[in-house]
């Protein structure tokens, strides 16, 4: 056999072994989902603690009216919350927007911090322990800008954490609002279920872990002080968090009748270098945890660890040769012995990915259709192969900016009307 054939067998092996863990985590999903939509996921309790919701905005004046509008409304005792929004170093009308909704609520306590380029536009992290300096809560919820959670969406999350003084946070599940808008969103909506959630819901039903999102979830305000706040270095704040919460030995709870809706990229520009930032940030998170896959005493984190090790490092060389190996071939430059053999596993993959991400779908209310199913395979040609791009690029970009010095900035999502639901 040629070194093509050994790629070639290490590629597919590599898919195979990827394939069957998400197989491995979807079935756990399922089982999870199919339990909680038998309750109503309420643990009602005596006296509600304060909670202070955290929004980090910069340039966000076309999404944050109703965002703020959706987390006033929320059905947790009003007396019991505050909202601090933190409008940073932006450059929009975005003060003129919450300073409106301010008049409008006056009997609310909506908070609106206004910083500068000295004070903010340096990321997220450093938003959050901007709001984190003046709130007043025992609980910290956090949303992005763009969000539109349901009603019940805060008490759902806050009476889950009190249920268990060893959860430290509790994450609901994210939708996407704009779903319609476009081939990309609807690719977006896809994956958003079949992947970030359903995976989430597997991974806590077998092992008690998954990664806080950036959004639509509550976690103790003891463990944020003592954390020292967020890390201002980390693209990824929420997964990093995750990380620190599970070494203080707390664990996160995935509750998925908590729903919010988001808006996604609508172009393909601006979906690259969102999820460039999202790479970026595990990739960070990833070295700076990567020593305690080794330690005894890191208990299940180290599953978390191991788990992240093999989507950027398994999966990533895998794709880069199978893709590598496929185009050489085309190009007449390459030739693998195995072809006959290796096409029918590429095939029976194919259709293993198909039938795993329909049965995912099938969990959610009118996701389950042949529409659906025709962009699957489409996404799988198209989509998913702009995963490898994706993390290529956010490591060109990570050694760059660590020779550069560079400092970590706002690099926020570009925000659309929406004309459709």
């Amino acid at each position: 056999m040629t070194i093509v054939d050994y790629l070639s067998i290490y590629a597919i092996a590599a898919i195979w072994g990827l394939m069957f863990i998400n197989i491995f985590l979807s079935i756990g999903g399922i089982i999870y989902y199919l339990k909680i939509n038998k309750t109503d996921g309420r643990f009602p309790i005596d006296d509600y603690p304060m909670v202070s919701i955290m929004v980090p905005a910069h340039n966000e004046s076309i999404v944050i009216r109703k965002t703020v509008a959706a987390l006033l409304a929320f059905d947790y005792p009003r007396e019991r919350y505050e909202i601090i929004v933190v409008n940073d170093n932006s450059t929009d009308n975005s003060s003129i927007v919450l300073q409106e909704i301010q008049k409008k609520n006056p009997d609310r306590k909506l908070i609106v911090i206004n910083t500068d380029s000295i004070l903010g536009g340096k990321g997220k992290s450093n938003a959050l322990n901007i709001a984190l300096s003046v709130a007043s809560g025992t609980v910290i919820a956090i949303y992005d800008a763009d969000n539109t959670p349901a009603a019940d969406a805060l008490g759902l999350l806050v009476e889950n954490l009190m249920a268990d003084e060893k959860i430290g946070a509790v994450i609901g599940k994210f939708r996407t609002r704009n779903r319609n808008a476009s081939i990309l969103t609807r690719f977006v909506n896809i994956e958003t279920l079949a992947y970030q959630c359903m995976n989430q819901a597997g991974r806590y039903y077998f092992f008690k872990l998954c990664t806080i999102p950036g959004t639509n979830y509550v976690i103790r305000r003891s463990i944020i002080d003592e954390m020292g706040g967020w890390d201002t270095k980390a693209l990824s704040e929420d997964t990093e968090i995750s990380f620190r919460l599970y070494r203080m030995g707390y664990y996160i709870k995935f509750m998925p009748l908590a729903v919010t809706w988001e808006q996604e990229p609508q172009l393909l520009k601006q979906w690259f270098k969102q999820r460039t930032r999202w790479a970026r940030g595990n990739v960070y998170v990833l070295i700076k945890n990567f020593k305690y896959a080794f330690d005894k005493n890191a208990g299940s984190m180290r599953l978390d660890v191991l788990y992240y090790a093999l989507v950027y490092i398994l999966m990533l060389t895998s794709l880069i040769c199978s893709d590598a190996i496929f185009v050489l071939g085309i190009l007449g430059l390459c030739h693998v012995t195995l072809k006959g053999f290796s096409t029918l596993l590429w095939g029976m993959a194919i259709l293993l990915f198909l039938l795993n991400v329909l049965i995912t779908l099938a969990v959610e209310k009118n996701e389950f259709n042949l529409q659906n199913a025709f962009l699957i395979i489409v996404m799988l040609f198209t989509y998913s192969k702009l995963w490898v791009a994706v993390v290529i690029n956010s490591i060109i970009l990570g050694i760059r900016d660590t020779y550069n010095h560079q400092d970590v900035v706002w690099d926020k999502t570009e925000r659309f009307e929406e004309t459709i639901s």
